[in-house]
């Protein structure tokens, strides 16, 4: 039996031990004012000042409904991964956290016996009921998993299981944006990312796992807001939050290959990485450099983007144009 090299040995421990993940003492900043998430759903009823409708095509509305009838797909379907919910998360989370909770209770919607619907309808929106009364006694990690799972349960209630947008299953969006608001609370951005420097890999996964979901969440609620033939409103909240990160950044396998890449981006986006802003109309004031440069940081920003990256950028394009 050949024995083993203690080199090898040694720089596997090291490896190991360098990609265990540790989701606590994260320092997290939330740049906006989280309650205008929370407090959503009310620009469909009263005017507030500086709103901007946001008038979908028709082809995009649909593009946006069939894209997340497949994200409720894939979660009951148990094959592959959310866009939305980064691997190395879904690895840490505690036994029975509401997210590894919600992804195995939703599978018992994938093979359903005739009347058997409103049966899962139960359980699914008994589970939420739960999960939202749970709400103030979570830490910032169950909290956000909470929000993550609550999310799935209503698109799969709503494109897997039928259930009608009506009064009903506007009181569930109005719950949901309560909890992406408490914990959008707890961070939306990396403190270091504010002083240019390079975060920890967990504070980097929980950030960007966070505004990927409340970007999808945005985007359901215009579904839903096109069905009840109310107006969508452009999230003006969520203005200078980073746009998603290439997939180089999020698909890295190790500490030491996302700690590669974000070096790389750190050199590339020397005046800061490119916010989902700049990917809405262009300001009337903004002048023709300033259209230019913001063209170059678009271009640039999708050069290795993966497909949630690109589904957002053909959304906002085809919607906005320039």
């Amino acid at each position: 039996m050949p024995i083993p090299n203690p080199q090898i040995v040694m720089s596997r421990s090291i490896s190991n031990e360098l990609d265990e993940i540790d989701f606590s003492a994260l320092d997290l900043v939330c740049p906006i004012n989280s309650d205008d998430i929370k407090n959503r759903w009310i620009q469909a009823y009263i005017p507030i000042p500086g709103q901007t409708v946001k008038e979908y095509p028709h082809g995009v509305s649909s593009f946006i409904y069939s894209t997340l009838k497949s994200y409720s797909a894939v979660a009951v379907k148990g094959r592959g991964t959310l866009p939305f919910i980064h691997p190395k998360q879904l690895m840490a989370q505690p036994a029975g956290s509401p997210l590894t909770t919600c992804l195995s209770l939703v599978r018992i919607c994938s093979n359903q016996l005739p009347g058997s619907k409103h049966a899962a309808v139960f359980v699914l929106q008994r589970e939420m009921h739960a999960l939202y009364d749970l709400r103030d006694r979570y830490n910032g990690e169950a909290l956000f998993a909470g929000f993550q799972a609550y999310l799935i349960y209503a698109m799969v209630l709503f494109f897997w299981l039928g259930q009608s947008c009506d009064d009903h299953f506007r009181a569930i969006m109005t719950n949901l944006q309560e909890l992406a608001c408490a914990s959008a609370r707890h961070g939306l951005l990396c403190a270091a990312d504010q002083r240019r420097a390079r975060p920890r890999w967990e504070e980097w996964i929980v950030t960007e796992a966070k505004r990927r979901t409340l970007f999808v969440m945005y985007l359901f609620d215009s579904v839903l807001s096109t069905q009840e033939g109310l107006p969508t409103f452009l999230g003006t909240e969520l203005h200078g939050l980073p746009a998603p990160a290439n997939k180089l950044l999020w698909q890295a396998g190790s500490r030491y290959e996302w700690e590669r890449e974000y070096n790389i981006h750190m050199a590339e986006w020397m005046e800061g990485g490119l916010t989902i802003d700049e990917l809405w109309p262009t300001p009337a004031d903004l002048g023709e450099s300033g259209i230019m440069r913001r063209r170059a940081r678009v271009d640039q920003w999708l050069e290795n983007l993966d497909e949630y990256g690109t589904m957002l950028y053909a959304i906002m394009r085809c919607t906005h144009g320039e």
